[in-house]
């Protein structure tokens, strides 16, 4: 078999098919997904885009492992979600999955090594281990020097970055990320937007990402937009944003 041939054979990162998913019962039921079929090659950067009510938060949480479908095939890495018990979905998530979303999340009293420090500590990792990956995932998003200082003291643009830091201390295969640059200004959004290109082109993590805006999805190499539960288009990105602007600069600065 030729290379060729053994790639369009290979199991995707990612298989949904004929996903649905249903709210309430009876008459009174609706159906957020009705029979999304979608491939996710490892290593992809993704947009979904749609109006509201569209499916696209549903079928994130799906890929998040964070809701069940009602109907249909979830497979990740070649294994079965559905047929994965509560517990083991959630260690799917704590090891494979990092999560970022448009409101941060942050603790408010804790310091930003220490947000990021949490998904290490419900893996029970030692506070040294902890300390190293947090520093070192911080340094990643640009937060050097900024490790003790409490989302209050940080502005917008750093508080996601924090964020992100936290998503990415476990080495996730997949981010998830549901309007990352919701509430920020363009400038903070670009910056952002920035710093999940290179999540994706250089250390080869896959990004799946939530967004109502034309120009952050203008990023991602592959846009799917949804529409009434379904898929409507599935385009490819020849042109991605990050590679047509000059280098970013260094984000360390606190500028962020």
């Amino acid at each position: 078999m030729t290379e060729a041939a053994a790639a369009a054979t290979a199991e995707p990162l990612i298989r949904l098919s004929g996903i649905t998913k249903a709210f309430g019962t009876g008459q009174a039921a609706f159906l957020a997904l009705k029979g999304v079929d979608l491939e996710i090659q490892a290593g992809e950067f993704i947009a979904v885009m749609g109006p509201s009510g569209s499916g696209k938060s549903t079928v994130m949480n799906v890929l998040g492992c964070l809701d069940v479908p009602t109907d249909g095939s979830y497979r990740f890495r070649g294994i079965e979600v559905q047929q994965l018990s509560r517990d083991q979905r959630a260690r799917l998530r704590r090891r494979h999955l990092g999560f970022v979303f448009q409101g941060f999340n942050l603790l408010a009293r804790t310091s930003a090594q220490e947000n990021v420090e949490l998904p290490l500590l419900y893996r029970g990792e030692s506070a040294a281990d902890r300390h190293r990956a947090a520093q070192a995932a911080l340094a990643q998003v640009g937060l050097t020097g900024w490790e003790h200082h409490t989302p209050a003291e940080l502005s917008g643009g750093q508080q996601q970055r924090v964020a992100i830091a936290r998503a990415i201390v476990t080495q996730p295969t997949v981010l998830l990320a549901d309007e990352p640059t919701g509430n920020l200004d363009s400038a903070r959004s670009n910056e952002i937007m920035e710093l999940l290109w290179a999540l994706n082109a250089d250390h080869g993590i896959t990004v799946l990402m939530v967004t109502h805006e034309p120009d952050m999805a203008a990023y991602a190499r592959r846009v799917v937009h949804f529409r009434d539960g379904r898929i409507e288009r599935d385009e490819r990105n020849p042109h991605p944003t990050a590679l047509q602007r000059p280098p970013a600069p260094a984000a360390g600065t606190g500028a962020a």
